[in-house]
Formats: structure tokens, sequence, C-alpha cells
């Protein structure tokens, strides 16, 4: 699954998001906005070089009311923002890769979760149309940074792009748990994962897809009702289908030969990797009733796969369930 490079041009160019903070944080009439501040100027690079700033935890809730704070801190140290649901499958194994990520790099960045659903107004701010979605704020701006539940190696990557961008644009700072605040919200040890499943996130790690899907194709054998080992094979499945292949590859064989079912299956698995959920869904759907029912079955099948990756609950693969189901029958 591609991930989003951050860049300066990200930064720089990027819709200013201080209008969410200033609904609880405006300073009072007439007063000048203070360097820092929602809707001050941008500081020299280099301002917040060394900067230390005392966080309750580096792992945190974020909401539509609370985001001024969320702005402020990022003009001192890096906010990833991790959008998310309950009802999203790739979510539960991203959430808890970004959340070792931020305890490892020890408050070089802090990571604020954002569940989407009950939070309209940031969802609508990051144009979140498919989750899980990551981006950061720096300096009260966001930068993009990568949908889909990608794997740790590429998630670290894209951390290390985000933190050479914010040190650029001198937001270098550090978060600093303050005394008496871990012990205070201490969570519960995680659980291990289950043999298998732990087995399938080893081989991703290393890009071998073929080991995961074994492993967790075993895993449903012995328990089909084993849901997140469901979700995981559709998400490394796609990824095993997308892996070597560029872009422009993809799509121009597409657009060269509209009728080849395989090439099309290819754009719509490089659409919902991108985020394109609905474009997606509806390029299959378009030609469901013009195939042969082998192909038919080949795109019923692969449809299946897409709803679990981007959630069986998500409304858009609701309505393109039902679109599908019209067609069947």
């Amino acid at each position: 699954m591609s991930a989003a490079e951050p860049s300066a041009a990200h930064l720089r160019g990027a819709v200013d998001l201080s209008g969410l903070a200033r609904r609880h944080q405006a300073p009072p009439a007439g007063a000048p906005a203070q360097p820092g501040q929602p809707g001050a100027p941008a500081e020299a690079p280099g301002a917040t070089t060394g900067q230390t700033v005392e966080v309750p935890s580096l792992v945190f809730d974020a909401t539509d009311d609370g985001f001024g704070q969320v702005v402020e801190l990022s003009s001192v140290v890096p906010v990833v923002i991790d959008l998310w649901a309950e009802w999203c499958g790739p979510c539960k194994q991203l959430s808890p890769v970004l959340e070792r990520l931020a305890a490892e790099y020890a408050g070089r960045f802090v990571l604020a979760k954002v569940d989407v659903d009950a939070n309209p107004q940031l969802s609508q701010a990051f144009q979140a149309q498919s989750i899980p979605m990551v981006v950061a704020v720096v300096g009260g701006r966001p930068v993009p940074m990568f949908n889909g539940a990608i794997p740790e190696s590429q998630v670290r990557e894209v951390i290390e792009q985000l933190l050479q961008l914010a040190a650029q644009n001198g937001v270098s700072g550090r978060a600093i748990v303050a005394e008496g605040a871990a012990a205070a919200e201490a969570e519960p040890v995680e659980a291990p994962l289950p043999p298998l499943h732990a087995e399938a996130y080893e081989a991703i790690e290393r890009a071998d897809y073929p080991t995961a899907i074994a492993a967790y194709e075993k895993a449903i054998a012995q328990n089909p009702k084993d849901d997140m080992a469901v979700a995981g094979l559709a998400q490394v499945r796609l990824l095993h289908r997308l892996g070597g292949k560029t872009l422009e590859e993809i799509r121009s064989r597409a657009a060269a030969a509209p009728d080849d079912l395989e090439a099309q299956l290819a754009v719509a698995d490089l659409d919902l990797s991108g985020g394109h959920v609905d474009d997606a869904f509806d390029r299959l759907l378009t030609m469901f009733p013009e195939l042969d029912q082998t192909d038919k079955d080949t795109v019923r099948t692969r449809l299946l796969e897409l709803f679990q990756v981007a959630g069986v609950t998500d409304p858009r693969v609701m309505r393109a369930r039902a679109r599908l189901t019209g067609l069947l029958y």
C-alpha cells in the first residue's frame, strides 16, 4: 500500500487548521496573536529546537472541542493524527503500531487518536474519506502521511520523513510525560497476539506476503469466526497483489485494455489502497452486468475481499454490497 511522502510543499501549502483552535483559544479583540498561538505567523526555522513541553501522555484522544490544544502542541513537537473507528478492522491493526512507535521515539512526536464517528468536524477537516488515515500537524498545519494499515517498516519510514520535515520548519522540540502522569494513566498490558496472527504480522514486516496469507488462512480454517484473521487476510492479499507494480503501470494497462478484467481489478485494488473507496467499487460494479458467469464470480469474490479491507460496516461498503445484491438477484 502506498504511503504519501511528506514534503515541504505539503506543509507550507496546506490548509490552516487554526480555525478549529480559535473557537476555544481566540485572543481578545485587537490583541495580536503570540508566537505559537493559532493564527500567529509561522516562526523562523529552528525556533522550537530544543524546547520541551509536558504532556499527560505521548498517546491521547483528540476531540472536536479540544483540538485547539493539539494545534498549540504542534508548534513544539509534531503531532501524528490517527483517524480511526471502532468498526474498522484495519484500524485495529495499525493503531498498536503507531502507539509502539510513539513510545519508542520517546517524545519526538506525540500521537493523537481521533474517533471519526465521535468527531465529525475533525473528520471533515482532514477529509477522511477512508480509514485508517494518518496525517500530522506541524506548526498548526496538516501534513498528509498515508492511508491504510501499512507494515510497521513503512510507517517508520514515513515518520522519519515527517521528523525531517518538521525540523526544516522549526518544529523539533520534545514532549515529556508530566511527572506522575505515567503512573496515573498506566494502561493494561496488551494481550499477546494469537500465534498464527503473530506469525502473519512478522511475515508482513518482512514483506513476505505469501507466508502471511498462509498463516491467516490456517487461522481461519481453525476458527472460521476469527474476524480479525478474515480482515487481515484481505488486507495482506491486497498488499501482495500490488507488490512490485507501479501506479503508472497499473493505470496505463487498464486504460489501454478497458475490457481486460485483470487490469480493471488491479486498478480497483489501487483505488482502494489510495482511499478512493467509492471509485474502486463503482469500477467493478459497473462492468459486472456485462461479464460472463465465471468473470462475475471473480469480481464478486474480489469485492467481498475489498469490503473486508474497507470495513464491513463502512457506509460505502454497505451501499456497494446492496448494489451487488441487486445485480446478483
